[in-house]
């Protein structure tokens, strides 16, 4: 276990160090490449290595991040209960947008993403999609307390917010990804927000929707018990990943979708955060369900 620990911390780091190499280059380095041959040797191999394969290694270390931590936090089945649907209904959804302009408006993907399967998506963006949905949505499940006090409407409320955040990193990452001097996709006919169109934004909350629905039904007789503690992982890549999209869009100059996914994403991913009980509360309350057995037991 000890050893599955360091290799997910490892890899969360590696993500995080991968996403700031991504912003060295794309902001710094290539618009002004005369920058690296002022570099050292090692300097410039580390931009080579950042500009050829950052963007796919940070997508990779980040999602074995995630599934590590559920691995370890939740169990082998329920991380694969997530994994699976995330992966195979984004990476449906992706191949019918970049094929049809359906869910989320026409598009490419371009270079820099790594293979594309089918030609069309690289393999790397539903890895994405897994690692913030996931995250997202541990942080909607745990934040609304719906494995303590089970009901329709705190799952279908989860779910909703859950996806919320998701399509919320989405607000800050997608006009600078698309726009920057290195755009990794396009869009066919840029749209009246900074260049997407709305419709994104529908694509992004149904297909968030539709396998955290998934991941929950699959989860359904196995209820989730973390204390805060236990989503410190979840809210430290959500942060991550905001933070980068942000740094993108402020260099481009969309303050707006930065200020909007502050106000739908961090905002309440942090007060979720902020309501699941700490360590203490949560001996305290099982301490205290074990007297009350154990005063029962002494009166039968």
């Amino acid at each position: 276990m000890k050893q599955v620990v360091i290799f997910e911390r490892v890899c969360l780091i590696g993500h995080i160090v991968s996403m700031v190499f991504g912003l060295v280059g794309i902001l710094l380095i290539i618009p002004n490449a005369e920058l690296i041959m002022s570099l050292s040797e090692v300097g410039q191999t580390a931009m080579q290595w950042s500009m050829a394969g950052g963007g796919v290694a940070y997508m990779i270390l980040g999602a074995l991040a995630v599934f590590l931590y559920a691995k370890r936090t939740l169990g082998l089945g329920k991380a694969l209960c997530f994994f699976i649907p995330a992966v195979s209904i984004s990476l449906t959804s992706e191949l019918l947008g970049t094929s049809t302009g359906f869910p989320f408006g026409g598009y490419s993907y371009l270079s820099g993403l790594g293979y594309k399967i089918a030609g069309l998506v690289p393999f790397t963006i539903p890895l994405s999609w897994f690692y913030v949905g996931c995250v997202s949505y541990l942080l909607a499940r745990v934040g609304l307390e719906v494995d303590k006090k089970p009901s329709l409407l705190r799952h279908i409320g989860a779910i909703a917010l859950g996806a919320l955040l998701l399509t919320s990193w989405d607000f800050v990452l997608d006009p600078a990804m698309s726009q920057t001097s290195l755009p990794f996709w396009y869009w066919h006919q840029p749209g009246a927000f900074f260049g997407m169109p709305y419709q994104n934004f529908a694509g992004w909350m149904g297909t968030g929707s539709v396998f955290m629905t998934a991941a929950a039904l699959l989860w359904r007789n196995n209820p989730i018990k973390l204390e805060r503690s236990q989503l410190n992982i979840p809210l430290i890549v959500y942060m991550a990943n905001f933070g980068f999209a942000t740094v993108m869009s402020l260099a481009a100059g969309f303050s707006i979708p930065v200020g909007l996914g502050v106000v739908l994403g961090i905002a309440p991913a942090v007060a979720l955060w902020l309501r699941v009980p700490g360590t203490s509360s949560v001996v305290e309350t099982e301490n205290k369900e074990v007297a009350v057995a154990s005063v029962n037991v002494a009166f039968k």
